[in-house]
């Protein structure tokens, strides 16, 4: 965690993935962002997968350094100290539809520089996940094998909820530029953003929307071939499959060397009249041809010799690994500063956690902290932020308006 952001207070009342990704961003910088659910959790608190406790795993993680409030969201007595504490921060981020008890209008109330950010589904108000968006988008009728049919193949979703994590990057961004316009003229703003938007904008900011228009028909499908350059999966010797690209002349001769194969490459070039290095687009149209080439030396190799020779050479490359390898790979986690020492998960499963992507090199990087558990700081906030006796919390506690900690709830 860095300490940039120490004078923001963010009320988040949230679910799911894109939501909280926002919250979370803003508490690895070093806001205090506290996350109000119904006092029984929200509709994420119970995601799959638990824990043999019944602690959601993906809940622990995207709530990282929040504070956590408990309120009864049915009852309207619950309902107002949301949108008080809202109220009292200035700022709100939530994916509760606009029509809902935290309107932008019920918290802007006597409060004219509210500033407010809501994740919504599309542009017109119809709902939508990130599965969805991505099947409109036309991404997974890009994926497949090479050979599959366009018109008969299925659909091939990608397992990462990427659009959700891209919108929660996105609406992080869109808060903090909110606030400084507020700071800059006084005024709040209300910022809605569809994650369908974010989906479509994304497919038409990489070019992918002039290039269908343009050609006047969809993309064939490539496997793992990289569009537009050099670059696939290869498989050595020994059964290990890695990816390598060449983007630029640097990564292209790189490659010859590592794979040495000089004297093929030149062969071809005079078979098929043109130079692989005047750029991408001799390589990727004549991509199935130098893809044989690759394969062949690669099959001749085992990995460990091939990757020393490409690590030698400067290319591009990474071995394929599982999941779980991953996790367990001392490079990528046990070595790598974004890591850090497991906080006090309410799990109670240690594993390593993330500090912030960013690195700040003249600032230091704290430890990461942990999720709260559901409702842990209700009487912390309520008294700090409304200025509530504890006799008065006391009194919510005892009508079933406000919860504390479920830390015993298993």
């Amino acid at each position: 965690m860095y300490n940039l952001l120490t004078d923001l207070s963010v009320i988040e009342v949230s679910s799911f993935v894109a939501s909280p990704t926002i919250g979370l961003y803003c508490a690895q910088m070093g806001a205090e962002v506290i996350r109000v659910d119904h006092k029984a959790g929200g509709l994420d608190y119970d995601r799959y997968m638990l824990t043999k406790e019944g602690r959601s795993l993906s809940w622990e993680n995207l709530n990282r350094a929040k504070k956590s409030v408990a309120l009864d969201l049915r009852s309207p007595e619950g309902r107002e100290l949301c949108v008080e504490l809202a109220r009292t921060t200035g700022q709100c981020v939530t994916n509760l539809p606009e029509k809902s008890f935290l309107s932008h209008e019920a918290m802007a109330k006597g409060r004219d520089d509210m500033v407010s950010l809501r994740i919504m589904g599309w542009h017109d108000g119809r709902q939508a996940m990130d599965f969805t968006v991505n099947a409109a988008s036309g991404y997974p009728l890009m994926c497949g094998p090479e050979d599959w049919d366009m018109a008969t193949a299925p659909p091939v979703n990608q397992v990462l909820p990427a659009w959700d994590f891209i919108t929660g990057a996105y609406g992080a961004f869109a808060l903090l530029a909110a606030l400084r316009h507020r700071d800059a003229t006084g005024k709040g703003s209300e910022v809605r953003i569809p994650l369908g938007d974010v989906a479509i904008g994304t497919m038409a900011n990489s070019g992918a929307m002039a290039e269908m228009l343009y050609r006047g028909a969809d993309r064939e499908r490539l496997g793992n071939a990289i569009w537009g350059a050099f670059g696939r999966d290869f498989r050595s010797k020994d059964g290990k499959r890695f990816m390598v690209a060449a983007l630029t002349a640097k990564q292209w001769d790189g490659l010859i060397a590592a794979f040495d194969i000089a004297e093929e490459i030149a062969s071809l070039e005079e078979t098929v009249g043109v130079r692989f290095a005047d750029g991408d687009r001799p390589r990727f149209e004549h991509r199935h041809r130098l893809f044989d080439l690759f394969q062949a030396r690669a099959g001749a190799m085992d990995y460990e010799t091939l990757a020393a020779k490409m690590a030698e050479h400067g290319c591009t490359f990474e071995r394929y690994r599982t999941m779980h390898e991953a996790a367990n790979d001392p490079v990528l986690v046990d070595e790598n500063p974004l890591f850090g020492p497991s906080p006090a998960n309410p799990s109670g499963f240690e594993y390593p956690a993330t500090r912030s992507f960013a690195n700040i090199p003249d600032q230091q990087a704290g430890d990461p902290a942990p999720a709260p558990y559901l409702g842990q700081h209700s009487e912390e906030v309520l008294a700090e932020r409304l200025g509530l006796s504890s006799g008065q919390i006391g009194t919510m506690i005892d009508a079933g308006t406000v919860a504390t900690s479920d830390a015993n709830r298993f």
